[in-house]
């Protein structure tokens, strides 16, 4: 006796398999809402991260559009007649003496222009003129770091300026 021949179906209507790129694909599931639930956390931590920024880069000097100081990046110091800039100059000419980077003859005449870069704190590049014992101009590049929040200040290098300054 002959039983009729069974044809085995999948259970897919394509004829490809899962895995297969022409196989249609699988309509969608609905949405999970315990999965809403738990993404509400991630969601307000984002915003409250967002909302964070614009108050901390107007504090670096930054507008909030795209203005200010660069994160890395070194920036013109706006303003180098500020007091603090100028003390940072007279600052770094007497740790250059201490360390013996500069003659004990030179006098602090002011900062002529500068750079800063925001790091954790601040470095600054300052083109320092100072006066050599016979009065002549001796213009010095300083880089200082400073963190203002823990007191920290540090002379990182302080050398001869190239005359094309």
């Amino acid at each position: 006796m002959t039983y009729p021949r069974q044809i085995r179906r999948s259970k897919s209507p394509s004829r490809f398999p899962a895995s297969h790129p022409f196989r249609a694909p699988t309509p969608p599931k609905a949405p999970d809402p315990t999965m809403a639930k738990s993404l509400l956390p991630l969601l307000l931590l984002v915003s409250l991260a967002a909302v964070a920024v614009v108050p901390a880069r107007a504090a670096l000097g930054g507008s909030g559009r795209g203005r200010g100081p660069l994160v890395g990046g070194w920036s013109p110091i706006p303003d180098v007649s500020d007091p603090h800039i100028q003390k940072l100059g007279a600052w770094a000419l007497g740790q250059a003496k201490q360390a013996r980077l500069a003659s004990d003859g030179l006098r602090f005449r002011r900062v002529v222009r500068g750079e800063q870069q925001v790091v954790s704190g601040m470095n600054y590049r300052l083109l320092v003129d100072a006066a050599d014992p016979t009065g002549r101009s001796a213009p010095y590049v300083a880089v200082v770091y400073e963190q203002v929040w823990t007191g920290t200040r540090q002379l990182t290098s302080f050398k001869p300026a190239s005359r094309a300054h």
